[in-house]
């Protein structure tokens, strides 16, 4: 298998969530409190000893039929599974778990505002689902999600986005899951979020401040 990593930052169900994932994958290892994304999965990456290795976030809920058993010749590629939105039931990439190439995640670009992207120039979406990506454990966390994904979205700075795709998710995130758990905190982080990454579309420094966690609490607060 391939070195796992749990990232955790300061999610309130994280120790929960790695208690689950290390209790089934007990080799798994764990980063945690590394401020800024990009620097947490480089050094996530330098604790692994494989070509490839897998990222759990978290606020990830591994499903208990994902096994972390693929294997992958393309060793220069950026491989992402999908997750479930316990707020608007959209599936697909964000919050899922991915398989990164160790050496590129060290020597990542850590200028642009998506980790993801940051990384390598080859991109596979693996339709299969990972986890439920559970963002909404308290307020600032779930308004903190929506803002982020919700920037990336408007603002189109992840490559190969598909503008109708796009446009999909970007319209659930703003307007279902009033009524599930932290609903209306999701809602009103996925609408400032839009707006702020319609308004900053062309300004990456404005973009990269979505890394910012202490940032992001500033502005949650107004």
């Amino acid at each position: 298998m391939y070195d796992i990593v749990f990232i955790s930052y300061n999610e309130p169900n994280a120790d929960e969530n790695w208690q689950r994932l290390a209790s089934r994958f007990p080799l798994a290892k764990r980063v945690h409190g590394v401020k800024g994304i990009h620097r947490a999965h480089i050094m996530a990456a330098k604790k692994c000893f494989t070509h490839m290795f897998w990222v759990v976030d978290g606020d990830a809920v591994i499903l208990d039929t994902f096994d972390f058993s693929y294997k992958t010749k393309l060793l220069d590629t950026v491989h992402v599974w999908r997750s479930i939105n316990p707020i608007n039931d959209l599936e697909y990439g964000n919050g899922g778990v991915k398989l990164l190439p160790r050496s590129m995640t060290i020597n990542m670009d850590v200028t642009k505002p998506d980790m993801t992207t940051s990384i390598s120039e080859k991109f596979k979406p693996v339709l299969e689902v990972s986890n439920i990506t559970a963002f909404n454990s308290d307020p600032f966390n779930t308004w903190k999600s929506a803002f982020r994904e919700c920037c990336k979205l408007s603002s189109k700075i992840i490559d190969r986005q598909k503008s109708d795709e796009t446009q999909q998710r970007l319209t659930a995130w703003c307007t279902k899951g009033a009524d599930r758990i932290y609903g209306d905190y999701a809602l009103a982080g996925a609408k400032a979020g839009a707006l702020y990454g319609t308004n900053n579309s062309n300004n990456v420094d404005a973009l990269k401040m979505i890394n910012d966690f202490e940032w992001l609490e500033k502005q949650y607060g107004k």
